[in-house]
């Protein structure tokens, strides 16, 4: 199972509309992003706009590719895009920044 963290930046004049949404995702997207393999899905959100993601997948180039066939995710990739800052003409699930993994406990508890 992949553990993947990203970083975006929503625009600080959206941070309060962009929580908003997010607190009633439509249940079209949330079975979508079950159904394709984004499990124990979290977002993370800083008072200045700094936005931080955690997935865990079997394979998160699966998870986007699988989303990326679903119509309700172009719905919803299009409609959260003007909340974001610097991701030049690109989907966020497709402009995020992939933080690199450098500790876990139960990995190195394993050992």
């Amino acid at each position: 199972m992949e553990r993947v963290c990203f970083q975006l930046q929503v625009k600080p004049e959206r941070i309060e509309e962009y929580k908003q949404r997010h607190a009633a995702v439509w249940p079209d997207m949330l079975r979508a992003l079950a159904e394709t393999g984004w499990h124990n899905y979290s977002l993370f959100l800083r008072p200045d706009g700094l936005l931080i993601g955690y997935v865990e997948t079997p394979s998160i180039e699966a998870a986007r590719t699988g989303m990326a066939a679903t119509e309700v995710n172009a719905r919803w990739q299009a409609e959260m895009a003007e909340f974001f800052e610097n991701l030049d003409g690109v989907a966020p699930d497709e402009g995020f920044l992939r933080l690199e993994e450098i500790f876990h406990l139960e990995d190195q508890l394993g050992r």
